[in-house]
């Protein structure tokens, strides 16, 4: 089976990073991304909520505020509760391995964002692709 999702959204609030009972660091936030829309109709977004454990969620709450574009890369998560007037409840959330930053500060990013700061967090690197000379090559 297989559970990965890829977004990128504006977060609609700045992320607050808490630290659980056992000293683990965590933040939950959403971002608003948009939905493909027909011509000449209004452009629709989506609210997904994201929730990001340990460095990820140091990272984002350090370099990330409201209005950021920001790229997830994560899996679907549910989670059942009863609400305080005794209802079941599901959450579906999005759980967020990765993270990066998706425009420069020259496009409209964060002019808050600290200079040091890197480029993503993220478990690839940016050698892992090999250039292709033609499109003889190309499988499809």
């Amino acid at each position: 089976m297989f559970n990965l999702v890829v977004l990128t959204g504006r977060l609609t609030a700045d992320p607050e990073l808490k630290t659980t009972p056992n000293g683990v660091s965590v933040t939950s936030f959403s971002i608003a991304v948009s939905r493909r829309y027909r011509a000449g109709e209004e452009t629709q977004a989506d609210f997904i909520n994201i929730v990001a454990w340990r460095q990820t969620a140091e990272f984002i709450t350090k370099y990330f505020k409201k209005g950021t574009m920001i790229g997830i890369e994560g899996s679907i998560q549910t989670r059942r509760y009863v609400d305080k007037d005794g209802k079941n409840r599901t959450v579906f959330e999005v759980v967020a391995n990765n993270a990066q930053f998706v425009e420069s500060k020259r496009d409209g990013g964060n002019t808050d964002t600290a200079t040091d700061a890197p480029a993503s967090y993220s478990n690839t690197g940016a050698n892992d692709f090999a250039e292709i000379s033609g499109d003889d090559d190309l499988p499809f």
